[in-house]
């Protein structure tokens, strides 16, 4: 069971060792990189490639490790125990099966994807070590284990907004996805838009770098992004010559779609009033 990247997702040599070393060592594979780097794209390119399920769990700031494994409704069973009802009578009608809960009884092997694992509190990933380690936990309202008839893959992504405890990253195979090269990029972009002709790739790609490695900028464009301005830019008919920036406009073409806060289209705008002061000298 090998990953080789898909059609639809170029992934990289280093890529593909680390995805194959977490099926190999049973580990969950922590991916991290800065947003728009495809990670959660990662999970559904693995599992499409090794015809595997895939399970997503999407965490967010309010969500609790026990959520994953399950959870027990005691209000519904204490107000249908007032209304009679016979349902009552089996605890397991008020259990809700968690994504954990749901990959390991899959019968099969599945992907698992926990996606963006540091939005939630700091103990969230401590309180799931023995879960994801053992691939089994205990039901208390019913007296059951759940245990894993197959481990699934799992994939645990983050976006590097906190630091992670120890003692999880200990039982992690890592990874951090580097942000493409060029080179790479345009073998993305071309996934996503076979026709677009190499000069506008060319010219795009180039101004998409200037913007990333502009002094200053907040928050650079991502993968994604570049991907929709150049949807954009199709759609428009847009040529090379259309790109093309001078003192007097810094800002791209369409620039929604690579700046996306205030501070940034202000910098840009910063920089062209300082152009077109140093024109007039």
């Amino acid at each position: 069971m090998k990953f080789q990247g898909t059609d639809a997702y170029v992934a990289t040599d280093d890529l593909k060792v680390a995805v194959n070393a977490a099926v190999t060592l049973e580990r969950p594979l922590l991916v991290k990189g800065e947003p728009g780097t495809g990670k959660t794209e990662l999970a559904k390119q693995v599992a499409s490639a090794l015809g595997l399920e895939i399970i997503e769990w999407n965490i967010k700031s309010t969500t609790k490790a026990q959520q994953g494994l399950y959870e027990y409704d005691a209000v519904s069973r204490l107000r249908d125990s007032q209304l009679g009802e016979e349902r009552v009578h089996d605890v397991k009608n008020y259990i809700k099966k968690g994504k954990l809960w749901q990959a390991f009884e899959a019968g099969k092997k599945v992907v698992l994807l926990i996606d963006e694992v540091d939005k939630a509190d700091i103990e969230f990933p401590n309180d799931l070590l023995q879960e994801l380690d053992k691939m089994e936990f205990h039901v208390y309202e019913t007296g059951e284990t759940i245990r894993a008839a197959q481990r699934p893959i799992v994939i645990i992504t983050s976006n590097n907004e906190k630091e992670l405890p120890d003692a999880f990253l200990r039982r992690c195979f890592f990874h951090y996805i580097r942000f493409p090269e060029p080179e790479v990029m345009k073998q993305i972009v071309e996934v996503h838009h076979p026709d677009i002709k190499q000069k506008l790739l060319t010219t795009a790609l180039t101004q998409f770098y200037e913007i990333r490695e502009t002094s200053g900028l907040k928050k650079k464009p991502s993968t994604s992004e570049v991907l929709d301005w150049l949807k954009l830019l199709l759609a428009e008919d847009m040529t090379p010559e259309d790109l093309k920036r001078d003192g007097a406009n810094a800002l791209p073409k369409l620039h929604g779609a690579l700046l996306k806060n205030e501070q940034d289209v202000h910098l840009f705008e910063r920089l062209a009033f300082m152009a077109r002061n140093q024109q007039r000298r």
